[in-house]
């Protein structure tokens, strides 16, 4: 949307917004779309811009693009300090709160407009509602983007019900904590190796999206343990969101279910909702649901958001630190550079690290001071980073060799 006010009469050269009073600019300022939109109007005057934050407008523009960010109670950057305690603010520090809350849902709003970039946001399986033969068939073969995996069946299926309409779940971790969600793919699995090539795929699916009510985090231990327990649907977690139904085809290839629009997981829990049993199996009369594949389709917000849960279950406290955005952007620019050194062993590795850290120096693209750099990376690479750019090649591989 292009905002274009020209040729309107100001008395006495009041500001427009103070003349059409406080009201009616709010209403108007509901319009807003993009975050560009919020960028332009702030910046005709500090009176515009002021207000701007102290209506919290970034904020309703984030509630709008994505109704879940409502859940947030307010939003501060982590190292900074906050007074929440309004009674004993002073002017200037209750601006300064206000300003601070302005920048976080700003760039929220950003980041909540980009696209889609990840064709699979699931970190790792948690948990099936059951699973008949445990670990052959269990929840973490979904993973799997094929059948047949190793020379052998590649799926999860559950246990036999002589009841067609009992349910089943699987649910997953999500890449983060903060993770938004465009659509879910499921694959429903053909036994290929049965009389008739059955397709054990569900009525229905349904999708919840939320997080645990326990904040302990989920080590390869704890997860074997809960996939071999067959943790029940009734799980303890608290849902931000749930999907309608969509029908499942009885087919053997990878379905598409797309949210009527994309959705902030706050917290990063999915979980799959099978609705619903098609296919009986022959050989004892029962119904299955198998899956063979599962992925969900959205964008990890950046390693500078958090939130923490406050009392009520369905309130939180969003916190951001760009610093945290900047250093997870060095290590991912990192790891991509170097993961096939490492792979390969030898010098050869630590050589294209240094000429990779050489160009990052070069492109004035490090914010932080060394001693951060030198607990994140390693005393090597710290010491790489240290080199004056002067120095030729030879200064590298002395270090190296060191």
């Amino acid at each position: 949307m292009d905002l274009v006010i020209e040729n309107l009469p100001l008395e006495n050269g009041n500001d427009l917004l103070q003349q059409i009073g406080a009201d009616n600019a709010r209403s108007v300022l509901q319009y807003l779309e993009t975050p560009a939109d919020l960028a332009r109007i702030s910046a005709v005057s500090r009176f515009w811009r002021h207000f701007v934050a102290e209506n919290q407008c970034s904020r309703g523009l984030c509630i709008k693009l994505f109704p879940e960010v409502s859940r947030f109670v307010c939003a501060f950057e982590i190292g900074q300090q906050v007074n929440f305690e309004g009674a004993s603010l002073s002017k200037v520090t209750e601006w300064k709160n206000i300003e601070r809350e302005h920048r976080v849902y700003t760039q929220l709003a950003r980041d909540l407009m980009e696209p889609a970039t990840e064709n699979n946001c699931i970190q790792h399986p948690i948990s099936a509602s059951s699973t008949d033969i445990f670990p052959d068939e269990s929840i973490m073969y979904t993973l799997h983007p094929s059948a047949i995996e190793d020379d052998r069946p590649s799926y999860w299926s559950s246990q036999g019900e002589s009841n067609s309409d009992v349910p089943e779940t699987l649910t997953y971790r999500l890449s983060s904590r903060l993770c938004v969600v465009h659509e879910v793919k499921i694959h429903p699995f053909q036994a290929y190796f049965q009389m008739g090539l059955p397709i054990y795929s569900a009525k229905a699916v349904r999708i919840r999206l939320g997080r645990t009510r326990s904040s302990t985090l989920l080590t390869s231990g704890m997860l074997d343990g809960m996939m071999s327990a067959d943790r029940s649907a009734s799980e303890d977690y608290v849902w931000t969101y749930i999907s309608p139904e969509f029908p499942m085809q009885q087919e053997d290839k990878l379905q598409t279910f797309r949210l009527p629009k994309p959705v902030l997981c706050i917290g990063g829990i999915l979980q799959i909702e099978l609705l619903g049993r098609v296919q009986r199996q022959e050989m004892d009369g029962l119904y299955y649901i198998c899956v063979c594949h599962a992925r969900v389709v959205g964008r990890p917000l950046p390693a500078a958001y958090d939130f923490e849960a406050l009392d009520q279950e369905e309130k939180y406290i969003l916190k951001y630190s760009d610093r945290l955005e900047c250093c997870g952007s060095l290590s991912e620019d990192l790891s991509r550079g170097s993961s096939e050194e490492y792979e390969a062993g030898g010098s050869s590795g630590w050589l294209s690290l240094s000429e990779r850290i050489r160009r990052i120096r070069a492109g004035r693209v490090l914010l932080w001071n060394q001693s951060i750099l030198k607990a994140l990376l390693g005393n090597i690479v710290a010491a790489i980073l240290m080199i004056p750019d002067d120095e030729d090649s030879d200064g590298d591989d002395d270090i190296l060799r060191d």
